[in-house]
């Protein structure tokens, strides 16, 4: 899979572009504010169905305008496939080669992408939201049915919270709150399943991968943390009715609070070096070293599931990395279409496999 050409139409700093990738190496680079993030940005997405640095939309649109347009012609097992992202007067349209989807769900899996930028450093340092985003991103890629399902919970969750709002006022709104359990607690199974199953994979693939990053004097563990104690992801009537038990447990908190408090809208996992929690106890270097671990093995994961290779984009990542690292990523770049921003054209020695594309003022030029 890699991805043909590129238009852009009013997003960011871009007005109208058209642009052709090499299926290898392609090194976007220039000074900064010149616009090489929103190249990234653009391509993941059409990937993820949202951008990486904003969950709106309407920051996308080019300053002058009132709409924009991403569009990208991408080849897949030799076929062409088109996707167009457009937004207009506060509506979102994704076209798949010409045609309308109805739901985000079916965007998924059209083009598999993993991105890598300093902010993501953010995965370790920062609260769980950001934890869970990371494990529901590449899990919706893999599997259009659990972006589905997040859709449909985070939709229970809310009408179940306005629910235990407005019953303060009308009790007899609690009759109808053993319905909103079930449904809450058979979607809320489906996705605690698939994160578990993530989590396993990701900690056996990453444990392996940074143990080689840091010369064999590291061992990382990724423990997945959910109100459950046991999950037999094998049976998801168990976990359902373990889910269930949990809201009946909290019903008299839940009422008082008036929201939801078990559920995988608190979900989170531990990232662990050497017994200790990185988080606390890694210095910069070492959580660095972890997150390029864990996105090598989504690469990995995502290359066993479909048995493609996704589309790597690394924004401004290189600055970041000592010369060990950069080449062991380097070597994990074969076979794979790859972005990579810079503000440093010599970073990278010219090669067959790489093409260069200078960023100046919202324009690319191929040299």
């Amino acid at each position: 899979m890699y991805i043909e050409q590129l238009e852009l139409e009013n997003f960011r700093n871009y007005k109208r572009i058209k642009t052709s990738f090499s299926k290898n190496i392609n090194i976007i680079y220039g000074e900064n504010a010149q616009g090489k993030t929103n190249i990234i940005e653009a391509l993941f997405l059409c990937a993820a169905g949202r951008s990486h640095r904003t969950s709106k939309d309407r920051e996308l649109i080019n300053i002058n305008s009132s709409r924009f347009k991403v569009k990208l012609i991408v080849i897949d097992n030799s076929k062409k496939k088109e996707i167009e992202y457009s937004y207009e007067s506060g509506k979102k349209q994704i076209l798949i080669n010409e045609i309308p989807i109805k739901r985000m769900a079916e965007l998924m899996g059209n083009l598999l992408a993993v991105i890598f930028s300093p902010e993501d450093i953010l995965i370790v340092k920062e609260g769980p939201s950001l934890r869970r985003r990371f494990m529901d991103i590449t899990i919706s890629q893999l599997k259009p049915s659990y972006f589905y399902n997040l859709q449909q919970y985070n939709k229970i969750l809310n009408q179940r919270n306005n629910l235990l709002k407005e019953a303060q006022e009308k009790k007899s709104l609690l009759d109808t709150l053993d319905i909103w359990d079930e449904k809450i607690a058979w979607v809320g199974a489906e996705i605690i399943i698939e994160r578990k199953k993530f989590i396993e994979r990701l900690c056996k693939i990453s444990k392996k991968k940074h143990y080689n990053l840091t010369d064999n004097c590291e061992e990382l563990d990724i423990k997945y943390k959910t109100f459950l104690d046991e999950i037999d992801v094998e049976n998801k009537e168990s976990v359902k009715n373990k889910f269930v038990e949990e809201i009946l447990k909290n019903r008299r908190t839940e009422l008082k609070r008036c929201v939801t408090i078990a559920g995988p809208h608190r979900d989170d996992f531990d990232i662990i070096v050497n017994g200790l929690p990185l988080k606390n106890f890694g210095s910069q270097g070492q959580q660095r070293t972890a997150v390029l671990s864990l996105k090598l093995s989504e690469i990995d994961i995502i290359k066993d599931e479909t048995d493609e290779y996704p589309i790597l984009l690394l924004d401004d990542v290189m600055s970041e990395l000592d010369n060990k690292r950069k080449s062991y990523l380097f070597n994990n770049l074969k076979n794979m279409q790859t972005f990579i921003t810079s503000t440093e054209k010599d970073y990278f020695k010219e090669s067959q496999y790489i093409s260069f594309y200078k960023v100046k003022c919202g324009e690319i030029i191929n040299s």
